[in-house]
């Protein structure tokens, strides 16, 4: 049965069922590669996407939860004319060593400072906290959420 979505201010249909991972529809019918496939399990955070502006866990959100809420993948954060703060910070800080984290990191930092323009240190590790990085890259990860939000400001 076709469903309607939107992703990135663009409206979908899809032909998947009700329960199919949300994850599957961005990156199987919409063809988006931003989230990942990590754990499958909602563990990891490779798959974030942000839902009506929250960080969400799109490997365990089934389709039919979506409804008319705005989904945004890393592609919908900015342009690569005109990247979001975040990914910029992120570049210039060389914050991914093999980057397959972070889509997840990205996308719940993009929620963090959207809640919170101004975040600690404390604050980005928290919030950062569910989202696993196999490389190590975490000092490098929390100074390019806080050069985002320097930017930001």
């Amino acid at each position: 049965m076709p469903t309607q979505i939107t992703v990135n201010t663009v409206a979908h249909t899809v032909n998947a069922s009700d329960d199919t991972p949300l994850l599957y529809v961005l990156r199987n019918d919409l063809g988006l590669s931003g989230p990942r496939f990590g754990c499958g399990l909602s563990q990891c955070g490779a798959c974030t996407v942000l839902i009506n502006g929250q960080a969400t866990r799109s490997c365990v959100y089934p389709l039919s939860r979506v409804g008319d809420q705005q989904v945004t993948t890393l592609e919908g954060l900015g342009t690569p004319d005109a990247p979001h703060p975040l990914q910029t910070a992120f570049l210039l800080e060389q914050a991914g060593e093999c980057a397959y984290c972070m889509n997840g990191m990205i996308m719940v930092s993009a929620a963090l400072l959207s809640s919170n323009p101004s975040p600690s240190e404390d604050d980005i590790k928290q919030a950062l906290n569910g989202n696993l990085c196999r490389c190590g890259s975490h000092p490098r990860i929390v100074r390019a959420v806080q050069r985002a939000a320097g930017a930001s400001a």
